[in-house]
């Protein structure tokens, strides 16, 4: 299998994957070097909205996600509004990896980001160096070309199903396996 992934790349979870951090999981991948890789879990939606979770911030009815297990004292975010926040980064075709705090609340009060328009995070997916791709190699995960849609736009509990599936035919068939689904 080719391990030719580069930042803006999904990361499938293989179907049998029995870790519980990444099972069936649908991962962004927003970093990718000699140094190592970050990405961002897209479907493990949590019961709390941001405004309850850091303390200070607006009001804001913003879901919070599982980004991964690393760092589970941080909060991330993944936006569309690069065009109005600064210092955000940009990781595929309309979607960009954080930028500046103070200015992201401003625009917030002033109704300028909705909450469809960004997506937070409580930690990251985190790989040293080469360990991603060895993973790849050893067909844990199976890439996948991002569309903005996946992280704004699709429902969290149907999209590693549609991720899937929009890979084709043979991905398909994956796709249609019950979770648990063993062969002997």
């Amino acid at each position: 299998m080719s391990t030719n992934i580069k930042v803006g790349s999904v990361l499938l979870a293989e179907p049998f994957m029995l870790d519980p951090n990444f099972k069936r999981t649908t991962v962004l991948l927003v970093d990718h070097s000699a140094e190592g890789s970050v990405g961002f879990i897209m479907n493990r939606k949590m019961e709390i909205s941001v405004d309850e979770l850091i303390d200070d911030f607006p009001e804001f009815e913003a879901p919070v996600y599982f980004g991964g297990p690393v760092g589970a004292d941080t909060v991330h975010y993944l936006h569309c509004r690069g065009d109005l926040l600064s210092g955000s980064d940009e990781v595929v075709k309309n979607v960009f990896w954080g930028g500046d705090f103070r200015q992201l609340k401003t625009l917030i009060n002033n109704k300028l980001i909705k909450p469809s328009d960004i997506r937070f995070f409580v930690g990251y997916s985190g790989w040293s160096d080469r360990q991603l791709e060895e993973e790849l190699e050893l067909g844990s995960w199976v890439p996948a070309k991002m569309d903005a849609n996946y992280l704004f736009s699709s429902e969290p509990d149907s999209l590693w199903k549609q991720v899937m599936e929009n890979k084709g035919s043979n991905f398909a068939v994956i796709a249609d396996m019950e979770e648990g689904a063993s062969y002997n």
